[in-house]
């Protein structure tokens, strides 16, 4: 994943798409920053590559969703821009129906009633999703049935 990447940016950088080039070398250097972090430097296996993705790209959606409540217009779709070069790189989020449906199943299989359930029912259905959807959104689904 990481050579893909590395390989992206410099095709993006020959093609002078400025970008493109900004956003690969921004991942690219949260990716050695994470590499570094800890007591010992490692390797990010690809896994590890696409949790800093998800991480940079929640980012990008917080940040223009700032800049468009503050008014700046521009800066907050330069942000949305960058998220959507990220969303590239990672799977397919989930529609709401499959969504819908994982959380259902999780509800089924840890037997819960209530609110009171909700945390057995969130690690149930986060290990299924699996980064195919924001943890918000599961929540709020988590929450719908629930209630």
């Amino acid at each position: 994943m990481k050579e893909q990447l590395r390989a992206d940016l410099t095709t993006a950088m020959k093609a002078r798409d400025e970008l493109r080039t900004a956003t690969l070398r921004m991942v690219l250097s949260a990716v050695s920053a994470e590499e570094v972090a800890g007591k010992e430097a490692r390797e990010l296996s690809d896994d590890d590559v696409q949790g800093v993705l998800r991480r940079e790209a929640k980012k990008r959606r917080e940040a223009a969703e700032a800049f468009g409540n503050a008014g700046r217009t521009g800066q907050a779709a330069r942000e949305l821009a960058e998220g959507e070069v990220l969303a590239g790189y990672l799977p397919a989020q989930l529609d709401d129906a499959d969504l819908a449906a994982i959380v259902a199943d999780a509800v089924t299989s840890t037997g819960a009633s209530g609110m009171q359930d909700m945390g057995r029912v969130m690690g149930a259905a986060t290990g299924v999703v699996a980064g195919r959807a924001d943890g918000g959104r599961v929540a709020a689904e988590v929450r719908r049935q629930l209630g």
